[in-house]
């Protein structure tokens, strides 16, 4: 089979280099800034959406121009590839897996890439790469890169400028080592709770430094901006966002690689952290109510990374040849997986779980991760459909006027 995979170092530039990919990713941004513009404006006189092609015309027209010469002297493909970057936007803005595309800002993600294999030139044994209008580069060699090169993608990252190289090989089908299956709730309290009572501890990697954040932004809000001082000020809260999260990042990779090692089939909540983590503000006509404690539940969701514990579970089980299988969060923490019951008095505080038709008492984490087991069971053997179907039992428990909370309904599991 055949397996992406890429492998990011840190490039070691010399001045000249280093102001070249700035001035590089300058002109990327600069592109994809007036796309989007010429794309607004197209809709606005009732135009038909401009495909690639014809931007791409567009983009050697603005090469040729005479306001803006500069763009000749950036690589023409990373500039091409904003283009496509602006077009996969559309797309899924139009398909509803994200929202409108949105100008890129200087500072923020700057990068670009080089889609040509043919154009890179990679020598490991020195440690060195080759990328068109920027010569060999050096890098640390942290690991091999294993297969063949397919493109290169240069970002800048706090102050430091790094190479993603992505590559493609033919490796066996993997086969899980592993024959067991795991069920795992996602918290607060506990980040991870597993089926089988072991739990892994929060990071809690943002609140750590979020003191240190607020002062140092304090700081930089002091200065006038743009000057020396509030550049300095802001190189500061630039490196404690990266540390924050290169701390994140860590854990999350140490957590799911041990998981998938030691795991063939694992199961964990659909949860839609994007709908959990919106904000309660409201509007002017209709403001929201708890904002303040909203916000704060917000920014606990968002410091733990599920969607990212996910993704990261999601190749690495299937690198190891095991299988993710996501239930709905639904009742998880409210059923007893003793006798079934659901109720909401089964779970009346955050960590204590007491079944009030049997009497069976376990930690309401580890009882939701039980049951998320089960029902990951279930889809894998007859490919039950748990989505939004209620069991009799749950039938039972509406009847009789016992619906779970609208904040359960939508995935407030650990409130």
């Amino acid at each position: 089979m055949q397996r992406l995979q890429a492998f990011k170092y840190e490039l070691r530039p010399d001045g000249q280099q280093a102001r070249q990919m700035a001035r590089f990713a300058g002109s990327c941004r600069f592109v994809f800034n007036k796309a989007l513009a010429l794309q607004k404006t197209n809709h606005e006189a009732g135009g038909k959406f401009i495909g690639y092609v014809a931007m791409a015309k567009e983009l050697t027209a603005w090469r040729n121009s005479s306001e803006t010469p500069w763009l000749k002297d950036a690589p023409v493909h990373p500039l091409q590839h904003a283009i496509k970057n602006l077009e996969r936007a559309y797309k899924n803005f139009f398909a509803k897996r994200a929202g409108f595309p949105r100008f890129a800002k200087k500072g923020q993600r700057d990068s670009l890439r080089y889609p040509d294999a043919k154009q890179i030139k990679l020598d490991q044994a020195n440690a060195r790469i080759f990328l068109p209008k920027l010569g060999w580069l050096r890098y640390r060699n942290s690991r091999d890169v294993l297969g063949t090169v397919r493109n290169a993608t240069v970002s800048l990252s706090g102050s430091r400028w790094f190479v993603s190289i992505q590559t493609e090989r033919e490796v066996e089908q993997p086969t899980s080592h592993s024959t067991s299956a795991v069920g795992i709730d996602m918290g607060l309290a506990r980040f991870a709770t597993m089926s089988d009572g072991s739990y892994l501890e929060p990071l809690w990697s943002f609140k750590k430094h979020e003191i240190r954040l607020r002062r140092y932004q304090r700081a930089m809000s002091r200065k006038t901006k743009f000057s020396n001082n509030w550049k300095k000020a802001k190189a500061k809260v630039q490196r404690l966002h990266t540390r924050i999260g290169n701390c994140r990042r860590d854990y999350l990779h140490k957590a799911t690689t041990t998981i998938s090692q030691n795991h063939a089939m694992v199961c964990i909540e659909d949860l839609q952290v994007r709908n959990m983590s919106k904000s309660a503000a409201g509007n002017a006509d209709k403001p929201g109510k708890s904002v303040r404690a909203k916000s704060g539940l917000n920014k606990a969701i968002l410091d733990q990374g599920w969607f990212e514990f996910r993704r990261q579970l999601d190749y690495k089980l299937a690198w190891a040849g095991g299988w993710l299988i996501a239930v709905p969060p639904h009742n998880t923490s409210r059923t007893c997986p003793a006798c079934g019951h659901i109720h909401a008095d089964n779970r009346k505080t955050q960590a204590k779980f007491a079944c009030v038709e049997c009497g069976h008492e376990d930690h309401a984490d580890v009882v939701g991760a039980i049951n998320i087991l089960a029902r990951g069971h279930r889809v894998a053997a007859c490919g039950e459909d748990v989505s939004r179907a209620k069991p009799a039992r749950a039938k039972r428990a509406a009847s009789a006027k016992q619906e779970p909370t609208e904040a359960i309904q939508a995935g407030f599991v650990h409130a």
